[in-house]
């Protein structure tokens, strides 16, 4: 709940930053290039870029480890535990997307329909817990793992739609190379971090070398790290003796509360006024983000949900009720920073992708509010102690 918090500040700083002369600094301190150099090697990107490509590989890592133990022993680790929020994740992503097509198609900013598609874990998760025991605990367990299967889902469209442009494949193979590498000292048996961080650096060196997207190489890192403890106890992975374990746990106040405020002062900067945002007149791209966060997402999650139930491949969370799974797929709409970070790759007109994060801070806040609101409402305190 405190970094959703934190979040919410650093996002409030940004727009700030972007609207008001004395704060101007700020706003324009993240296209300052920066870099280094060693002989007549020289290496420089604005600080917007260290923020996006550096610290959201780390980020990417984190959730990589996260999906990772879900996937091993969580709540994605059966059949029968994964296939509610499977379809749940795969409604509250596809029915966005349609949304934004429709209100998209056939203009400059067809290809931000990733946009809506996401849902931001830290923010929904901490608006949940402000019901505190008035929510079920199934509803809980359903919003982490659909927000896990989200992840995937998104981890998907980045790598395949978002994250490749001109592409070395030379650079490829040694990233792959890398990756087999990792795989190896993963069989055979090492259980050092510090060897498992020195590789997953070669591999990011070599992936944004190549053209894709660096954040990429976290996520495949993070699959490579041993999850069972030094006794092979796979069910353990959390204690002292895992890798994984130790890393997640390293890890979460990092992200938590250093990169991810830091990717919001950096990217959640709009500029609020009619020119900037419409560019003469309203993009598509903001109707499509809205009612795709706002509508499609709960609209998607609830429609996948009752079939999945209806089809019998999956069974209703512990306590829950129907208008509770409706009301939950609104915080689903909660965006942010996933939306965000697939704003900035989507366009290169500057028009849409202020356009775009207008909309998504807009509707994200909406969300919250209205899934805050609507869950309150469904639920009974005394019902769930």
């Amino acid at each position: 709940m405190t970094g959703g918090v934190l979040l919410l500040v650093c996002a409030v700083v940004a727009v700030m930053a972007a609207n008001i002369p004395a704060l101007e600094w700020l706003h324009r301190f993240w296209d300052i290039s920066f870099g280094f150099s060693f002989g007549d090697f020289s290496f420089s990107m604005p600080v917007r870029n260290w923020v996006d490509d550096v610290l959201m590989a780390v980020f990417f890592f984190s959730v990589g480890l996260e999906i990772k133990r879900e996937l091993l022993v969580g709540e994605l680790s059966t059949m029968k535990k994964a296939m509610l929020p499977m379809f749940a994740a795969l409604g509250g992503m596809i029915f966005p997307a349609l949304i934004f097509t429709y209100f998209n198609a056939g203009t400059p900013s067809a290809s931000g329909w990733g946009i809506p598609m996401a849902t931001d874990i830290a923010f929904a998760i901490g608006v949940l817990s402000l019901l505190g025991d008035r929510c079920p605990a199934g509803l809980k367990v359903l919003l982490v793992a659909l927000a896990v299967v989200d992840d995937i889902g998104a981890i998907i469209v980045l790598a395949v739609f978002y994250l490749s442009h001109d592409i070395y494949f030379i650079y490829l193979l040694y990233a792959a190379l890398t990756v087999l590498a990792l795989v190896g000292v993963n069989r055979a048996g090492i259980r050092s971090n510090f060897v498992y961080l020195l590789l997953g650096l070669v591999l990011f060196v070599f992936v944004f070398r190549s053209g894709v997207h660096a954040t990429i190489a976290g996520v495949i890192l993070a699959m490579t790290i041993p999850a069972k403890t030094a006794t092979g106890d796979i069910r353990a992975f959390t204690g002292p003796d895992s890798p994984l374990g130790k890393l997640e746990s390293a890890l979460h106040p990092w992200v938590n509360f250093l990169i991810m405020p830091i990717f919001a002062l950096a990217n959640a900067g709009v500029v609020i006024d009619s020119s900037s945002i419409a560019g003469g007149s309203m993009p598509a791209v903001i109707p499509g983000v809205f009612f795709g966060l706002l509508v499609g997402k709960p609209l998607g999650i609830f429609t996948f949900s009752w079939l999945a139930v209806k089809l019998r491949v999956a069974g209703m969370p512990d306590g829950a009720k129907w208008r509770q799974i409706f009301s939950l797929g609104m915080l689903g709409g909660i965006g942010f920073t996933m939306s965000i970070f697939i704003d900035n790759l989507a366009f290169t007109d500057p028009h849409l992708v202020n356009a775009g994060k207008f909309a998504i801070l807009v509707t994200s806040f909406l969300a919250a509010c209205l899934g805050l609101a609507a869950l309150y409402m469904t639920t009974d305190k005394t019902k769930n102690i």
